[in-house]
């Protein structure tokens, strides 16, 4: 059986960036309390997402990725929380889902934290 990573060719590293480019970027665990269909989107679904101290909707495009994508309820996940809030469909996203692989064409998965944390602990 063939591993990952003889099928699988990495992109190439990207220009590096300074720290404070890094800095810039504010990545918090959220509690995903909810998915909510958006039935005139073949893509989209509506999280709620609990960052400790408020909530946030992020709307994610993840129909496709999942055959049921209610699965990911109550899991701890990454997201970007100082992106410009951004309308999809009609609705504020105010976050982006951290995921791995959508850049490299593989079937995403999220990025979780390897046991609790409290919702809204940074990541860095």
């Amino acid at each position: 059986m063939a591993s990952n990573e003889d099928v699988f060719a990495a992109a190439p590293v990207k220009a590096t960036a300074s720290y404070e480019d890094l800095a810039k970027i504010d990545i918090r665990v959220g509690l995903i309390e909810s998915v909510e269909d958006m039935p005139k989107s073949d893509k989209l679904v509506k999280l709620t997402v609990n960052f400790g101290d408020h909530h946030r909707t992020i709307v994610v495009g993840m129909k496709q990725e999942r055959e049921n994508p209610a699965e990911i309820v109550g899991l701890q996940a990454l997201f970007v929380v100082n992106l410009e809030p951004r309308k999809m469909m009609g609705v504020l996203s105010e976050g982006m889902l951290f995921d791995i692989g959508y850049a490299d064409k593989v079937t995403p998965v999220l990025a979780l934290p390897e046991k609790p944390v409290p919702n809204g602990t940074r990541v860095g």
